[in-house]
């Protein structure tokens, strides 16, 4: 099982705060947990996951969509910080 969890903008525009869910076997890179992400919850999924600027992080650090993923992890969805 991994959590996932998303923020701000993302957050609003999903409809949802974080989720639990079982990793499929194949699901091994935050790529593959996007396209797995769009295929259980709608094509609205990958409008809003595709976007740029969507920044990813695997255990609380920064990554990248190619990075791995396995059961246990934690992964984050967000938009960029600015401040100013």
């Amino acid at each position: 099982m991994i959590a996932v969890h998303y923020f701000a903008n993302i957050r609003e525009s999903l409809g949802i705060e974080h989720e639990n869910i079982e990793l499929p076997e194949a699901v091994d890179t935050v790529e593959k947990l996007i396209d797995h992400l769009v295929s259980q919850h709608g094509s609205q999924w990958g409008e809003v996951l595709n976007a740029n600027p969507v920044m990813v992080a695997v255990n609380h650090e920064m990554s990248g969509r190619s990075a791995a993923v396995a059961a246990g992890d934690e992964i984050a969805f967000f938009p960029p910080v600015t401040g100013g």
